[in-house]
């Protein structure tokens, strides 16, 4: 259970964090905040079974919700539509207090974690990410980054892992393209994980020319590092890339947009 300081230590995070939006030029304006109550839970999850289901062919059953035992020990980033309101993008981030709670990451459902076992107590871990198809232009993603550092910022973490799912509707090509473009940006041996179901990399076309997801691009402009194979996720159809980002490998461009220096 939580003590009363790390409680009181997320709800804080979740009353201060509210990033407005973009600026007047922005169509549409766009404003970024943690979910405060179990409805704003729920479009969240909403969105993501809309995403997952219609794009990678996950099988989540009929309840319109994408949801799993780590939501409730998760903060909720939520990307609003400020002249709707609807949520168009959202990404789950668990802090370490949570994950101490837990006994154990997300990932570590799919991952051999043990290299950066070290890093636990200043990681957060994030997951679950996904903007709506008509708001894909870059605005959405960099809100959703910016919710993050904050979040970071305000917490005092200092590493954060994730996976970039990438779908296997096309058999596998796109995600053998991009782990052969992700060579140059591997980490180094201490801080490899090692997938429980390897994805058999090899076994697909590796030269078809795919340009690499808007998520991974993000990740490796903000100076993120891949920490080894692809783990394969059947029940979501997707390559998993397990991604490590630590605040003082930071890009020096976004160390200073986001206000780490």
């Amino acid at each position: 259970m939580l003590t009363l300081n790390e409680s009181t230590k997320q709800n804080e995070l979740r009353k201060t964090l509210h990033l407005q939006a973009l600026g007047a030029d922005q169509s549409p304006a766009l404003e970024v905040k943690l979910a405060t109550s179990p409805s704003e839970v729920i479009e969240a999850q909403r969105l993501r079974f809309n995403i997952f289901s219609e794009e990678y062919g996950a099988m989540l059953g009929n309840s319109g919700i994408d949801h799993d035992v780590f939501d409730a020990f998760c903060d909720h980033l939520l990307v609003r539509d400020a002249v709707t309101q609807e949520v168009v993008g959202t990404y789950r981030i668990l802090p370490p207090e949570s994950a101490s709670k837990l006994n154990c990451w997300y990932s570590e459902t799919e991952f051999f974690m043990n290299r950066i076992e070290r890093l636990r107590a200043s990681t957060v871990e994030v997951g679950r990410s996904c903007v709506h198809p008509d708001y894909r232009s870059g605005a959405a993603i960099m809100m959703l980054w910016s919710g993050i550092a904050q979040y970071m910022k305000l917490g005092g973490y200092k590493h954060l892992i994730g996976c970039a799912s990438v779908s296997l509707r096309d058999g596998g090509h796109q995600a053998a393209s991009l782990f052969k473009k992700l060579e140059p940006h591997m980490a180094p041996a201490d801080c490899q994980v090692f997938p429980k179901n390897r994805l058999p990399i090899e076994r697909f076309n590796s030269d078809v020319d795919i340009d690499p997801p808007p998520l991974v691009k993000g990740y490796l402009r903000l100076g993120a590092k891949v920490c080894g194979d692809p783990a394969w996720d059947p029940d979501f159809n997707t390559a998993d890339f397990m991604m490590l980002l630590s605040i003082d490998g930071m890009s020096q461009r976004y160390a200073r947009h986001f206000g780490f220096i």
